[in-house]
């Protein structure tokens, strides 16, 4: 895939320049579940079995959306601002002012932090390990590190062929859907790459996965103007971005895990 060569050639730009500077709604079920099959493919059998058993056997696809799910419930309201993290573009985040409440970022390490302490219960760690599954997913979806004024794009309100929508919306869903693939397929249809390739995509902490998003971000709002009606050109021009960052996100996963 162009877009996933693209993007790991702009990863060892970003990495570079890091190592000599040292720079809400979600994805939609299809999304995410795609990360946490593709995630799969690349644990070690000690990590499966240590999931599997945290998990009691369900899969990295099923828990995926669980950081939505609790949404409904108002006990984990304080989990809502977890799911995104905004920072002025060309400011990375370790610059940025943080959210008192806890940003993507922070909730990411967190999650971490329960499911490796030995004294957490195995409750607390399949409740954090389903919830970091869905949050790295997010890390990746760009409009999670958009801007704090337009909510993500949540407020750039456009038409998807004769439906309106909004410039987030269609990132996390109205493409996979047109595209019309289940996440399995999605999965299965990823690019095939090295392992030096994937190495290199899994290098890097939180913080320059974040920073390197949003780049991402900057790049689709460049590709939109209010009230503009997208459809099937918008689609060939944007999806293989689309397909890289859920293939990024899901190698990413598995190396977290």
């Amino acid at each position: 895939m162009k877009t996933l060569y693209s993007l790991v050639i702009g990863c060892f730009i970003l990495v570079s320049s890091i190592e000599v500077n040292a720079t809400n709604p979600e994805w939609g079920a299809t999304g995410h579940r795609t990360i946490g099959e593709i995630a799969k493919s690349y644990l070690s059998k000690k990590a499966q079995r240590n999931i599997a058993e945290i998990l009691n056997g369900q899969s990295l696809a099923i828990v995926s959306t669980f950081g939505d799910d609790i949404k409904s419930d108002s006990r984990y309201d304080d989990f809502n601002t977890w799911h995104y993290v905004n920072m002025p573009f060309g400011v990375k985040y370790e610059d940025s002012e943080k959210n008192e409440k806890g940003d993507l970022v922070t909730g990411i390490k967190k999650c971490q932090e329960v499911i490796s302490d030995k004294n957490s219960s195995i409750e607390d760690k399949a409740f954090d390990l389903k919830v970091l599954v869905h949050f790295i997913g997010d890390l990746h979806q760009p409009m999670h590190v958009g801007k704090t004024e337009d909510k993500g794009g949540n407020d750039i309100q456009v038409r998807w062929f004769n439906d309106g929508t909004n410039l987030h919306r269609v990132w996390d869903s109205d493409m996979i859907n047109q595209f019309n693939m289940t996440y399995t397929e999605l999965a299965n249809n990823a690019d095939k790459i090295s392992r030096n390739q994937v190495e290199f995509l899994q290098k890097g902490t939180i913080e320059d996965w974040a920073n390197e998003t949003q780049q991402r971000a900057i790049e689709v709002y460049g590709t939109v103007e209010p009230g503009e009606k997208l459809g099937y050109n918008y689609m060939y021009e944007n999806f293989e971005l689309v397909r890289s960052q859920l293939q990024i996100g899901g190698i990413r996963l598995a190396k977290i895990l």
